[in-house]
């Protein structure tokens, strides 16, 4: 097993996350197995509880885990499945490490972070690293390593320390550091390319090779920092530094990437989605959602505009206390190609978010209701078509005499963390006309990863479809209601689930695919060629990976 640990210094969020998932990309393309760990150095033992201002989007993994974002990062870059121990806190090993010493596996010996806290860092690491993340069940080769935070918080110490002995442990011609600097103008972090100059002082400086100083300048897309990485010798110097068992160039899947990045730069034609939600103030929030739509515009050779709407800002009382504010709102609303609104939890904001979903499905605007979003879509419809005017939630109105969303049975109200229904889970389609069934490739059934505490109310699923608003997709038992579709509109859909999870640059994720084909005015002309270019074309039947080895499919972009 070969180990790279990559660390920051300077400032926090100075992309981190990027180069490592770059480092994981250029060196599958090559052919080798690569896993990826994310250690998140504070206290709480997963990403659940945080809130999206204070840590940016939960991403949750198939077995469930709700991890830090970064992780989408690497699902997204090296196209693997990771899980939940890819994530590793500080919570989680002081946890594991009281466990043994209340069960008495210390011997009584006092318990100390040097060696206890330090060796279970290492041992977690080397279990971890074997785990498989792809669909051949080929045990990784390579495992990229991100300490998150900056190289000299205190919370960081027991980290570095272990890493420290690490490197002794398994060797020097497997284990290396890539340490993230910032060069103010802000491998090194700036604008603008480094002259030789400037890199060999920072060389002499850090006691390293010119060559092991690589410039990661700002690029006009994400999808070219592996190119980047690539172009500068990065394969090369870590074949010689780990002995990497590798006998050629990166080609097949980096050609593709710079395909993608090429595509990217040349877009002409432009599109908008309102993204109507409660955390628009940071773009972090909403990362995989934002990741998903990107990859379905560029699928169909779309620039992508978001405009984000705070939800609250649509409500009469904004018009009452802040009218430029709320006029703003509903300029933006209505200027955009289709409307998405995203997962949440709590009140603030939801009579706004409803407002939008009336707007869209009386407009005929393409919708996208993801989760919450799903779920206010049906308390819109019982409102004003089936005239329940004070259907809601159980969550938002536990007294309404119409809860079309209650909460579900194996939900744990005195406790916040892990209680939710989270994970994969199988949605299977009841109808063959659906829409939805039709952009994932007319399969049966579709696995997508959840996080929700409540559901649409099954006992009053005939009323609205009645009334043509048509549950399409619901769970193995059939009592729980996981795709929603409007009758007579160009494009108005809910999921119960989180597909942005699970969308890849090169392979979008149906539902999103379907919204931008949609507001881009060309979802009926797809339809009937019979989606022959359906995203299933470029998406796994898991969303999973392929071997490295394994042929890749031709990327493929729409002219439809």
């Amino acid at each position: 097993m070969k180990y790279i640990l990559v660390t920051g210094g300077v400032i926090s969020g100075i992309g981190k996350g990027i180069i490592a998932s770059s480092v994981g990309t250029i060196l599958k393309s090559c052919g080798l197995h690569v896993t990826a760990i994310k250690i998140d150095p504070y206290i709480n033992i997963d990403a659940g509880t945080f809130s999206p201002y204070e840590h940016g989007e939960v991403f949750v993994l198939d077995d469930g885990g709700e991890v830090d974002l970064d992780l989408g990062n690497y699902e997204r870059f090296l196209d693997i499945r990771l899980t939940k121990d890819n994530n590793l806190t500080t919570g989680k090993i002081y946890q594991s490490v009281i466990t043994k010493e209340r069960r008495g596996d210390y011997l009584g010996k006092t318990v100390q972070v040097v060696p206890h806290i330090t060796d279970a860092i290492q041992e977690w690491v080397m279990r971890q690293a074997k785990v498989s993340v792809d669909d051949d069940g080929v045990e990784p080769q390579v495992c990229v390593i991100e300490l998150g935070g900056t190289v000299g918080d205190i919370e960081s110490m027991p980290f570095i320390e272990a890493f420290r002995q690490f490197q002794f442990k398994v060797k020097r011609e497997n284990f290396c550091n890539i340490h993230v600097s910032l060069v103010p103008q802000i491998v090194c972090r700036c604008s603008t390319p480094l002259d030789t100059a400037v890199k060999e002082k920072i060389s002499m400086f850090c006691h390293v090779e010119p060559e092991q100083v690589i410039c990661i300048h700002d690029v006009s897309s994400l999808y070219r920092v592996p190119l980047l990485l690539e172009d500068q010798g990065m394969v090369e110097y870590f074949c010689r530094r780990l002995d990497l068992p590798i006998e050629k160039r990166p080609h097949r899947m980096l050609t593709k990437w710079k395909e993608m990045s090429d595509r990217t730069d040349r877009l002409l034609e432009h599109t908008s989605i309102a993204l109507v939600g409660k955390y628009t103030k940071l773009s972090d929030s909403y990362a995989s959602v934002i990741k998903a739509l990107e990859h379905s515009a560029l699928a169909i050779n779309y620039k992508l505009e978001v405009k984000y709407i705070d939800s609250a800002d649509l409500e009469p009382s904004t018009q009452q206390e802040e009218p430029v504010k709320y006029h703003e709102a509903w300029q933006k609303l209505c200027s955009a190609n289709g409307v998405l609104v995203p997962g949440g939890f709590g009140v603030r904001g939801t009579e706004g978010k409803i407002q939008a979903i009336r707007w869209a499905r009386q407009q005929k605007k393409p919708f996208l209701g993801i989760c919450l979003g799903m779920q206010l879509a049906v308390c819109e419809f019982a409102r004003n078509v089936l005239g329940w005017q004070d259907a809601n939630s159980t969550e938002f109105d536990p007294e309404t005499k119409h809860p079309v969303v209650i909460d579900m049975p194996e939900h744990n109200p005195g406790q916040m963390g892990g209680t939710m229904r989270l994970g994969k889970r199988r949605t299977i389609f009841n109808s063959t006309s659906s829409i939805l069934r039709k952009l994932y490739g007319d399969v049966e059934h579709v696995d997508e990863r959840h996080r929700h505490r409540f559901e649409v109310n099954p006992e009053l699923k005939h009323h609205f479809e009645e009334k043509g608003l048509r549950f399409v997709g619901q769970d193995l038992a059939g009592k729980r209601m996981e795709v929603i579709e409007l009758e007579d509109h160009p494009y108005f859909v809910g999921v119960q689930y989180h597909p942005e999870f699970t969308s890849r640059p090169i392979k979008p994720s149906p539902p999103y695919f379907g919204l931008l084909l949609a507001a881009a005015a060309k979802l009926q002309s797809y339809l009937i060629k019979g989606c022959r270019l359906s995203p299933r074309d470029t998406y796994s039947d898991c969303s999973g990976s392929s071997s490295p080895d394994s042929e890749l499919s031709d990327l493929k972009f729409l002219s439809v």
